[in-house]
């Protein structure tokens, strides 16, 4: 089920890749075979999931478990200890293989559906948890070229037919522009000596991260010229997720388009506003 890639594949990592690579990487190839019968179970889910962790999302990103704590599909909010398969998870025998046959010591897992024009907004992860001992993989069943992973200032496409891994408790966002659906299968696992030896040869191929431009002066007027436009007109929510969605299309400083949207409302002089976003930006960012 698991097949491991030849060295001579694996693309050079250049100068200012190494950051990237370690926040989102490949880590094996699976049998084509496997990712086609978990993708077909996926898709004949009897449940869309549960709409979870609302602050992190402009709305369509959809959960589901498979190994939980309760036994429950929709208990999708994460959290330690042993886990047992769902109710879904019994129905779907070849995800069930796929999963014994890692070997690894599970916390959660779960199906993850990102609808098109979708976004999840820059964020860290396991900020309610200890940080330390976790790991994060992705198997991508159901993807496009639009369906992306932006984390140190690049745009990673997680193709389907691998194993990948990410770092969650390191900034990083998702969107899908155009669709149709990203369906994940994502697994949080705990440090041992099989995950380590899954995880030895973290690489990145050509082609799977692009590197995205910095915002110019120039741009950032633009912006928040539009942005100030919507929100004159009454359009607040459209002015922030125009904010918001500069995250996937330049380069910015950790927190960055949180910070366009507080200075956005201090032009504004709506005091609260501006508040409210610099709190978000310490929750969302877990400082």
């Amino acid at each position: 089920m698991v097949t491991t890639l030849p060295a001579a594949t694996a693309a050079q990592i250049g100068p200012g890749r190494t950051e990237v690579l370690d926040q989102a990487a490949r880590l094996t190839d699976l049998e084509e075979t496997t990712v086609e019968q978990m993708r077909a179970e996926a898709l004949g889910a009897p449940t869309r999931g549960v709409v979870a962790y609302g602050e992190y999302q402009s709305g369509g990103w959809w959960t589901t478990s498979l190994l939980n704590h309760s036994g429950d599909p929709h208990d999708v909010v994460i959290g330690d200890g042993r886990p047992r398969p769902t109710s879904l998870l019994e129905k779907m025998p070849a995800t069930a293989a796929f999963l014994d046959a890692l070997g690894l010591d599970f916390m959660y897992v779960r199906l993850a559906r990102l609808e098109p024009h979708s976004y999840l907004w820059e964020h860290r992860d396991y900020a309610e948890l200890r940080d330390t001992g976790r790991h994060r993989l992705h198997v991508p069943l159901v993807t496009n070229p639009s369906a992306v992973l932006v984390t140190a200032g690049a745009r990673v496409h997680m193709a389907a037919g691998a194993l990948w891994r990410l770092t969650p408790s390191r900034a990083h966002g998702v969107c899908n522009t155009t669709g149709p659906d990203r369906l994940h299968l994502i697994a949080d696992v705990y440090a041992d000596d099989a995950y380590e030896a899954l995880a030895a040869r973290p690489h990145l191929r050509d082609g799977d991260a692009t590197d995205l431009p910095e915002m110019t002066a120039a741009d950032r007027a633009g912006l928040m010229e539009r942005a100030g436009q919507l929100a004159g007109l009454g359009f607040t929510d459209a002015a922030e997720q125009t904010l918001l969605r500069a995250f996937y299309t330049y380069a910015l400083p950790e927190g960055g388009a949180y910070d366009l949207i507080a200075d956005l409302h201090a032009d504004r002089r709506a005091d609260d506003d501006v508040l409210r976003w610099r709190e978000a930006k310490t929750h969302l960012l877990a400082r």
